[in-house]
C-alpha cells in the first residue's frame, strides 16, 4: 500500500481519527488479525457469526498500524459510519494516486481465476504486478487487491464476481478498468439471478464501464458475451476458436495440458499451457487478448504460456500423486455446470479408464439445480469413469445420472473412509465440488492416505 497517515485516510473516507492522526500506514489491508503485515491496516468488518472490532487490538499487537472500524475499539485507527463503503473509497483514492498503473478487470460464470493467473504472470516480467489472491472478487476482496499496489506497481489484474445485477458496475467504480474481459456466460449462481440472460446483464456491467480509450476483450464463441460488443465505445477485441485472438486445433497431451495454435493480426505462434484441461487454450487466448492489448508480443506471450505455475490458486485443478501413485486432482474450490463438465472432461482425458470422480453439490443453481446435476452424472458416464462417488444427499441427482458406476455417500467422513479402503493406487481421483461443501477434506484425507 502506498503510504498513508489515519489522517489522511479519514480525510478520503469521511471519517474521524481514534489516536495519532500521523501514524502512517504502508503495509498491506487484510480482514484477518492473525495475518496483518507490519505497518498494514486491520479492517473491522462486523459479521454474521464474528465482529472483527473484537480483534483490533490484537490486530495492533501483531503488527498493524491502524484499523479501519465503525466505532471505537481501543487501537488507533479511522472510525468511519460504514466499513465497506469506506474501504472502496480508500482503495479508489490509492488507485487515483497512482494514474500509471494499468488496471485489466475479469468477469465471467466460470474460470475466472485461472485466466486471472495466466495474465498475471505474462504481465509481471514487464512490470510489478499485483493481481486478486484466490477469487477475492467482491466488495471487500476488490479493494483490498487494490489496496495492495504500491509505488512501484505496473499492472493490477483484478478478478470480478457478482451475485446480482449492479454488483459488477460498483466494483468498477472502485477499480476502473483500462482493459475489462468478460470469459462466458453461465449457469453459475443462477439461482440468484433468475436466468441466464440476468446474469449476461451483470457481467456486461463491466463493458460498459470501459472509456472510449480502454479496450474491452470477449468470447466470441460465446453469443451472449459476444454481444456484450454493442455495449461500449471502447475498442472491442474477442477471442476463442474464432475472433481477432483465436486458436486452432487443440492436442492435449499425456499430462492433460493443451497444445495449440495462437493467431492474431496474421501471425501464428505455437503455444501451449501446462495445466491439465483442455478449456485452458480458450484460458490462454483470452489472456492473450489482454496481454496484446497491453502492447505485448504475440510469441512473448507464448512462451511465458508455456512457464505458467500449476495451483498458483489453490483447490483448482491441483495434480498430487501420492507415493503409491494414486493420482488426486484436487478441484474443489468452487463448481458449477460448466466447470463440473470441464474437470471431467480434463481428467478423462488423462485416466485411461481409470478414473474415479468424487463429486459434490453444485450450490446456487435454484430450480435449474436437479437437472444440471442428472446432467453431470451422465456425463461422467459417458466420459468413461469407472466409478462416481456422490457425497451428500442434495447432489444425488448426480448418482441418478452416473447409473450403476455411482455410490451415494452421506457425507465427507464416510466418502474418506469408503475411498481409502476401496482404492488400489492405480486410479486418477478427480475431487470437486461447491466450495460450501468443502470436499478437499476427502482430497486431503486421501493425500496422507
Amino acid at each position: 500500500m502506498i503510504p498513508l497517515s489515519l489522517a489522511e485516510i479519514a480525510r478520503v473516507t469521511g471519517g474521524t481519527v481514534a489516536g495519532d492522526g500521523a501514524i502512517v500506514v504502508d503495509g498491506a489491508a487484510t480482514l484477518d488479525s492473525r495475518g496483518v503485515e507490519a505497518g498494514g491496516l486491520f479492517v473491522a468488518i462486523a459479521g454474521e457469526h464474528v465482529d472483527g472490532h473484537d480483534f483490533a487490538v490484537a490486530a495492533v499487537e501483531n503488527g498493524a498500524a491502524g484499523v479501519l472500524a465503525s466505532r471505537d475499539t481501543g487501537a488507533p485507527g479511522v472510525i468511519v459510519p460504514d466499513v465497506t463503503v469506506a474501504l472502496g473509497r480508500l482503495a479508489r483514492h490509492v488507485l487515483d494516486e497512482r494514474e500509471d498503473v494499468q488496471v485489466v478487470a475479469l468477469t465471467g460464470s466460470s474460470g475466472k481465476t485461472s485466466v486471472k493467473d495466466l495474465i498475471a504472470h505474462v504481465l509481471a516480467p514487464d512490470g510489478a504486478t499485483v493481481a486478486t489472491r484466490g477469487n477475492h472478487n467482491n466488495e471487500l476482496g476488490v479493494p483490498l487487491t487494490v489496496l495492495a499496489i504500491d509505488e512501484l506497481t505496473r499492472f493490477l489484474v483484478v478478478e470480478m464476481g457478482a451475485r446480482g445485477v449492479g454488483d459488477i458496475a460498483v466494483l468498477c467504480e472502485i477499480a476502473p478498468p483500462d482493459v475489462g474481459i468478460v470469459l462466458n456466460v453461465g449457469l453459475a449462481h443462477v439461482g440468484e439471478f433468475g436466468s441466464a440472460d440476468r446474469i449476461a446483464v451483470a457481467k456486461g456491467e463491466l463493458v460498459e464501464a470501459i472509456g472510449p480509450d480502454g479496450v474491452v476483450v470477449l468470447n466470441a464463441d460465446d453469443p451472449r458475451v459476444a454481444a456484450m460488443a454493442a455495449r461500449t465505445e471502447a475498442t472491442v477485441t474477442t477471442f476463442g476458436t474464432t475472433g481477432d485472438v483465436r486458436i486452432g486445433e487443440v492436442r492435449v497431451d499425456a499430462s492433460g495440458s493443451p497444445h495449440f495454435s495462437l493467431t492474431s493480426g496474421g501471425r501464428s505462434v505455437e503455444a501451449f499451457v501446462p495445466l491439465i484441461g483442455e478449456y485452458h487454450a480458450v484460458n490462454g487466448a483470452a489472456a492473450a487478448a489482454a496481454a496484446l492489448a497491453l502492447g505485448v508480443d504475440l510469441g512473448t506471450i507464448a512462451a511465458r504460456l508455456a512457464t505458467a505455475a500449476a495451483a498458483v490458486s489453490p483447490m483448482r485443478m491441483e495434480r498430487h500423486v501420492r507415493a503409491d501413485g494414486l493420482v488426486i486432482v484436487n478441484d474443489a474450490y468452487n463448481a458449477n455446470p460448466e466447470s463440473m463438465a470441464a474437470a471431467l472432461r480434463a481428467v478423462a482425458g488423462i485416466s485411461a479408464g481409470r478414473g474415479v470422480a468424487v463429486l459434490g453439490e453444485m450450490l446456487e443453481l435454484g430450480d435449474e439445480s436437479p437437472a444440471a446435476h442428472v446432467r453431470i452424472g451422465r456425463l461422467a458416464a459417458e466420459l468413461g469413469f469407472t466409478r462416481v462417488v456422490v457425497v451428500g444427499a442434495a447432489a444425488s441427482g448426480i448418482a441418478d445420472g452416473a447409473g450403476s458406476i455411482a455410490e451415494l455417500l452421506p457425507d465427507v467422513d464416510v466418502a474418506t473412509r469408503t475411498l481409502s479402503a476401496s482404492l488400489s493406487g492405480d486410479e486418477v481421483v478427480l475431487v470437486k465440488a461447491s466450495r460450501g461443501i468443502r470436499l478437499e477434506r476427502v482430497a486431503q484425507a486421501l493425500l496422507d492416505g
